[in-house]
This record gives C-alpha cells, sequence and structure tokens, in this order.
C-alpha cells in the first residue's frame, strides 16, 4: 500500500529512542527523510549508529526542548539539512512518577516541563512554515494517564491531559489550513520507561517487578503490554495521505484496558 511518505521530510521528537526511535524506522522504511532529535548527543549518537547498521541515514539534532529558541533551532537545522518539514511526530518526555508524599510545587513543575512545553514548542516551531506551505501533519504520542488520575502520575497526566486539549483545538484552528493533528494514546508499552513504573508498582505492592508486571498484565483483556512498533505503525498512518481526513482524533492503544469513549 502507497501510503504518500516517500520523500517526505519526518520530524520526531525523542526519536532517540523508544517508541520515538521505533516511529524513524518505521517512517524510513516508507521512504521518508527523517530528522530524530533528543536532549541527549549520546543517546542520538548510539540511535543513529543502530539506524545505519539497518540502512537508515538519519539527521540527530540535540535540543532541550524545554526552551522555545531550542525547539525553533531544531526546527531550522532539520530543515536546512533535509527540507520543509511534512510531519511531526512528538514523542519527547516522560514526568517521573510520585509517590504521594513527594508531590510538591518542583513535581508539579517538571510534570509540565518534562511532557507539555517539549511538544508545544516543537508544534510551535514547526507550525508556520506548515501553515505557509498549506500542509503538513502532526502526531502527538501521549499516553493514557491523561485520562485517568493515577495517584503516582498526577503531574504527568495533568500534561497529558492538557496536551489532548491542545492537540484537538490546533486540529479545529489549523484544518483550514491543511495541516491535521491526532493524538495516539498508548498505554504500558515495552520500552525502558516501563521499568520505573513497575519499580513503583512493585514498592506499592510490596511484590518484586516480575510480579507486578504480571498483575499489571493480567488486568488487559488482550493480556500483554504493547509494543513501540505497534504504536508506530498507527502514526505512520495517521500522517499518510491515507488518513487525509483524519483531524482531531485521540486513538487509545491500551489493550482495551480502558472500557471509555
Amino acid at each position: 500500500m502507497d501510503l504518500g511518505l516517500d520523500g517526505k521530510v519526518v520530524l520526531v521528537t525523542g526519536g532517540s529512542k523508544g517508541i520515538g526511535l521505533a516511529c524513524a524506522r518505521a517512517f524510513a522504511a516508507e521512504g521518508a527523510k527523517v530528522a530524530i532529535a533528543s536532549r541527549s548527543q549520546e543517546n542520538l549518537d548510539r540511535a543513529r549508529e543502530e539506524l545505519a547498521k539497518e540502512g537508515v541515514d538519519a539527521f540527530a539534532v540535540a535540543a532541550d526542548l524545554t526552551r522555545a529558541e531550542a525547539a525553533s533551532a531544531m526546527a531550522a537545522a532539520a530543515e536546512k539539512a533535509l527540507g520543509p518539514i511534512d510531519v511531526l511526530v512528538n514523542s519527547a518526555g516522560a514526568a517521573k512518577r510520585h509517590a504521594l508524599e513527594e508531590y510538591d510545587s518542583h513535581a508539579w513543575h517538571h510534570g509540565m516541563e518534562a511532557k507539555f512545553f517539549p511538544y508545544v514548542h516543537a508544534m510551535d516551531a514547526v507550525r508556520p512554515g506548515m501553515i505557509e506551505r498549506r500542509r503538513g501533519a502532526i502526531v502527538n504520542i501521549v499516553g493514557t494517564g491523561g485520562k485517568r488520575g493515577q495517584p503516582t502520575h498526577l503531574a504527568g497526566g495533568a500534561a497529558n491531559a492538557a496536551l489532548m486539549l491542545v492537540t484537538v483545538g490546533w486540529a479545529n484552528a489549523l484544518g483550514r489550513h491543511g495541516i491535521r493533528l491526532n493524538v495516539i494514546n498508548p498505554a504500558a508499552t515495552y520500552t525502558g520507561r516501563v521499568q520505573q513504573a513497575l519499580a513503583l508498582e512493585a514498592k506499592a505492592q510490596n511484590v518484586s517487578e516480575a510480579e507486578a508486571l504480571k498483575r499489571l498484565e493480567a488486568a488487559i483483556p488482550l493480556g500483554r503490554y504493547g509494543h513501540p512498533e505497534e504504536v508506530a505503525a498507527v502514526a505512520v498512518f495517521l500522517a499518510s495521505d491515507k488518513a487525509s481526513y483524519v483531524s482531531g482524533a485521540v486513538i487509545p492503544m491500551d489493550g482495551a484496558a480502558l472500557p471509555i469513549i
């Protein structure tokens, strides 16, 4: 199936590992020119080396997306190297989880700075060019923590909820300029970030991490966590010509764990 992505320029924030790296691979497989961004140059170097072994030549740029000027510089560098950005995939940042007694001003601010502002700044950086060209697709990877109040994830969950609102709001405002925005809501996915959540869950239940994982997966109707490649496949579809009338959607990928609409 031709998804119309051959030669398109795709910028993936958080593209050095996990879901972001899986997205970079998936878009490259469709013939897109891929740029990956991360705060860590070391992680970027490792990701580029890994992708190069697979025959993918990705452009990499280090950027601290909590700063608006860094996001603008990131977008400018990617466009100088590859051309105008057609697709932005936001997968950068993850707010730390906290025990109840740890919530303070720092925890709340960190939740927004780790997740909300990096996505918003990246969208701000690519939006003027997309408006000028009257085309563009933005896919925001936003965890299901924004839909339910988990005691250890309230700060990050609040940031996720805010991002979903911003995404659908921009979809409504920017559709007239040929720009589509959508959200993918993955639940627990097999990435390095899962370990932190498992450790806290195991501590809360006073069980081993292996037992905590077993219990968590047992609560998922499909019986397992998702995989980064599965999320990436949906991101590729949403950015493609095949999803040309899909905008403002929030798509759950939680194995039917949250029976809500």
